[in-house]
């Protein structure tokens, strides 16, 4: 399979992933450097840092089902993170102003490169990040509710409004990768499928098909679906 076979599928992609992505006006700043494969993954524990962009999200969501199946309520202290395990608490910390904040995650995203964390409203008044809509924070792993590295993980490429699309790149990518179906999702634009690869048990083999995903320039965020 060429690349120039998934060209269409990006634009549209790019387009839809930013709009599901709660999106905010973008703060600009140093990017993260990139981890290399020279070096090991570091451990995921109590004390582990990541330094990325976060965001927040507030209406439409509160009052619905966050994916850990609690109501969403945009006046606690919660975020949304990838692939930390549900009720894990990690301490945010604005660059730009030195505060912090602790959340307890309860909610997957964001689905948006290069940002690491979405926050509840309440959470993002706290380290004054409201007006910029993002900011880029420190985050910093204070307690697991569960082993971070192992479980079930999948790879997801795109989300798309219309069934057929998705499922017709489900089609190509299940050829060259294996394992990629379609799960639809209610969200608060309506609903949308989800086009998805794997599962994979493990952290580490989710990121090895995310970058052979990334390699056909397709967005590539691995997401736990456990706990």
């Amino acid at each position: 399979m060429t690349l120039p076979k998934f060209l269409p599928f990006c634009l549209t992609l790019v387009l839809l992933l930013t709009a599901c992505g709660r999106q905010r006006p973008v703060v600009r700043g140093p990017a993260p450097t990139p981890t290399t494969g020279e070096k090991p993954a570091p451990l995921i524990q109590p004390g582990y840092t990541e330094t990325g962009y976060a965001s927040w999200y507030g209406d439409p969501y509160h009052g619905r089902r966050a994916a850990n199946g609690e109501i969403y309520d945009k006046n606690k202290l919660t975020a949304a993170h990838l692939t930390l395990p549900f009720g894990s608490l990690a301490k945010v910390t604005n660059f730009e102003n030195n505060r912090s904040v602790t959340v307890r995650i309860t909610d997957r995203g964001p689905f948006v490169k290069g940002r690491i964390i979405d926050l509840s409203l309440a959470a993002a008044r706290e380290i004054q990040m409201i007006g910029p809509g993002t900011a880029l924070v420190r985050l910093e792993i204070l307690s697991l509710n569960g082993k971070p590295d192992s479980g079930i993980f999948v790879v997801q490429v795109g989300a798309f409004r219309d069934r057929s699309r998705a499922e017709r790149l489900q089609q190509q990518l299940r050829g060259r990768y294996g394992g990629a179906f379609v799960e639809d999702y209610d969200s608060s634009q309506g609903r949308l499928y989800r086009v998805r690869l794997g599962p994979k048990p493990s952290l580490m083999e989710a990121n090895q098909l995310a970058t052979q995903l990334g390699s056909d320039d397709l967005p590539a965020f691995v997401v736990r679906l456990d706990n």
